[in-house]
């Protein structure tokens, strides 16, 4: 995974100033999974200050063509990158397509939305990666269509090994703008966590699923 060490500060900074990520060590969330966790992240947020939304579409879109060179098409994955994805593609003047993680029940049942075409290269754009599971079904569901996804590019990644395993697996190469460890670093830098707040967010990252606050 390649991530630019001002970018991957300037990102996180940014994420934590409107609140997209926040950090409550001692008054932690409960994920959908039944996790504790002393983090919880919303990029969808972004969308809502432009300035923040075009610093992000235009290092992502730097990133895929310096990472990846040019796709023919630029995919997002519902719901969460429906939307930095479109902006994305907007920016490099390609089509664009999301993925559903299941396919609609009625119409056509579709998981892919949007034209793509067999043999066409596509770069996969996600908002957040904690497990991979959801993220890499896209990639399966475009490759079923025939597609030849190149990579994917994420805003922010918390980095569980499971998820290097799982992208490992699949043969998918992943990069992201920032990650858990930026964010530590930005948030300490900043004051907004303490030294001892950090090594309570260390420690949940070492074994999330049997974390306890």
């Amino acid at each position: 995974m390649i991530l630019h060490k001002e970018t991957a500060q300037k990102t996180a900074e940014l994420l934590l100033q409107i609140n997209a990520i926040k950090l409550q060590p001692q008054n932690p969330f409960t994920w959908a999974s039944g996790w504790h966790s002393p983090i919880y992240c919303d990029n969808r947020i972004t969308l809502s200050y432009p300035a923040i939304r075009n610093f992000i579409r235009e290092h992502i879109a730097n990133q895929i063509e310096e990472i990846y060179g040019k796709p023919e098409v630029i995919a997002g994955v519902a719901t969460g990158a429906i939307g930095i994805g479109a902006l994305v593609a907007d920016y490099l003047n390609l089509p664009f397509c999301y993925v559903r993680p299941e396919a609609k029940s009625h119409g056509r049942q579709n998981k892919i939305e949007g034209l793509i075409q067999s043999g066409q290269s596509v770069v996969v754009v996600e908002d957040l990666i904690s497990t991979g599971g959801s993220s890499l079904k896209a990639v399966e569901a475009l490759r079923d269509s025939g597609a030849i996804v190149k990579g994917m590019i994420a805003i922010f990644t918390y980095g569980f090994p499971v998820a290097f395993e799982n992208f490992e697996k699949a043969g998918v190469q992943l990069n992201t703008l920032s990650d858990y460890n930026h964010l530590l670093i930005q948030a300490e830098k900043s004051n907004y966590i303490t030294n001892e707040q950090a090594e309570v967010l260390g420690q949940w990252r070492e074994n999330p699923s049997i974390w306890k606050p």
